[in-house]
């Protein structure tokens, strides 16, 4: 089963461990399959070198460096052809759809208002992590 996390629900299980993790380590145990694109990952390189952020890596005994490559090395990549816009109030979640899209996801998986409002596209159900887990029956 193919998921997409949102940048929001990668740094929450990078950073922060909880509920997200429990979908990181079911693609580590190979129950699940991540699949992120470049536009994801840059923007949780973005993300992630935030000051305290960066800091809570450290405290863990990470690096923002150690955590991309990680993740990077645990999803898959995919390439989306185009970038529509799906996503009335905020266009920078476009980039998560088209990936999800792509990636022919099951599920995206987030804690943004804005992609949680549409419920799901193009086939893809988009979801909480709690919802995932659940549905997943991870953890």
């Amino acid at each position: 089963m193919r998921i997409v996390l949102d940048t929001n629900a990668v740094v929450s299980a990078l950073v922060w461990g909880g509920t997200p993790f429990k979908l990181v380590q079911a693609a580590v145990d190979g129950d699940l399959v991540l699949c992120t694109s470049p536009a994801l990952l840059t923007e949780l390189r973005e993300v992630l070198t935030r000051g305290h952020l960066a800091s809570r890596l450290e405290q863990r005994r990470s690096s923002v460096e150690e955590a991309l490559l990680l993740y990077g090395a645990l999803t898959i990549a995919v390439s989306p052809l185009s970038v529509p816009r799906v996503v009335p109030s905020d266009a920078e979640d476009d980039h998560v759809i088209a990936a999800a899209v792509a990636a022919e996801a099951v599920f995206l998986v987030s804690g943004d208002r804005h992609l949680l409002a549409l419920g799901n596209h193009q086939g893809v159900r988009i979801v909480t992590p709690a919802e995932a887990v659940r549905l997943i029956a991870v953890g």
